[in-house]
């Protein structure tokens, strides 16, 4: 959504691109926080960098739930911080000295995929193995 809307007001203003740039990049972090997320569960579990445990049903439920908060909230902050996003390149084209407001519009959406990051870090690592 944020890169289509990009490409068009680079197609009429080239200069703008490094700021669209920006506003396309941010919707991305919720992958990196899963990702995180993922090589934590890896890591606590031994698939990498140890021996595999040996898991029982309710460490694996446990494992399973601690990273709900972040594909959840990931998922659906991703698609709502893209549409503002989307919004904010619509101010670069008409204002592109308001970036920054622009920007803090997506980033408002961020706090909800960091405190969803930091909600499944705190439960994974509340599980016993």
């Amino acid at each position: 959504l944020v890169g289509q809307s990009a490409a068009g007001v680079v197609s009429e203003d080239p200069d703008k691109f490094g700021q669209t740039l920006l506003l396309q990049a941010l919707p991305g972090t919720q992958g990196i926080y899963g990702l995180l997320t993922g090589f934590l569960i890896m890591q606590r579990t031994g698939v990498i960098g140890g021996e595999l445990l040996p898991l029982t049903m309710e460490q694996g439920w446990a494992v399973f739930m601690a990273a709900m908060p972040v594909a959840i909230v990931g998922l659906l902050s991703a698609i709502a911080q893209g549409r503002a996003a989307a919004a904010g390149v619509g101010v670069i084209a008409k204002r592109p000295e308001e970036l920054g407001k622009a920007i803090i519009y997506a980033v408002m959406v961020e706090t909800y995929a960091v405190l969803a990051l930091l909600a499944s870090i705190m439960l994974l690592f509340g599980i016993n193995f």
